[in-house]
Formats: C-alpha cells, structure tokens, sequence
C-alpha cells in the first residue's frame, strides 16, 4: 500500500475581477507547488493532483517527503 501524506493547502481568493469566483492555491510545506480553479472545489480538486505529482517525483528521486509543519502567525499593522 502506498504511503498517504496529509497537506495544509491555503486557498487564496482572485483579487482579480476578471477572474472573480476563481482560487489560487498553494502548500506551503512544498515550495512551488501551486494551482487555481475556477472555484472553490476545481481549485481543490486540481492542488491535490499537483501535490501528488510533486510527492511521486520527490519519491522517484529517492527525497524525503516533507512534513506539513509551520506556524500560523498573525501580524497585525
């Protein structure tokens, strides 16, 4: 059986208004690994793909899979 690694992924709202409805979305515990959707749920649907890819690729290359560990700070200015 495969091992399962579990993700933090941030969803992040287009600011843009011509792509208004549309997330980008990123994980920060694998730097580059991005993608965006036209909604909440292609944009969740498609970082799952792109977190698959770059874990079979980390696998491949015989690398340590990170772990989702970091801390949520918020800076109020």
């Amino acid at each position: 059986m495969k091992e399962r690694h579990q993700f933090t992924v941030i969803l992040l709202p287009e600011r843009d208004s011509e792509f208004a409805g549309y997330y980008n979305a990123l994980v920060p515990a694998l730097p580059g690994c991005v993608s965006y959707g036209a909604d909440r749920e292609e944009a969740l649907r498609n970082i799952r793909e792109a977190i698959e890819a770059y874990v079979e690729d980390m696998e491949e290359e015989g690398e340590d899979i990170p772990q989702d560990e970091f801390e949520r700070v918020v800076v109020e200015v």
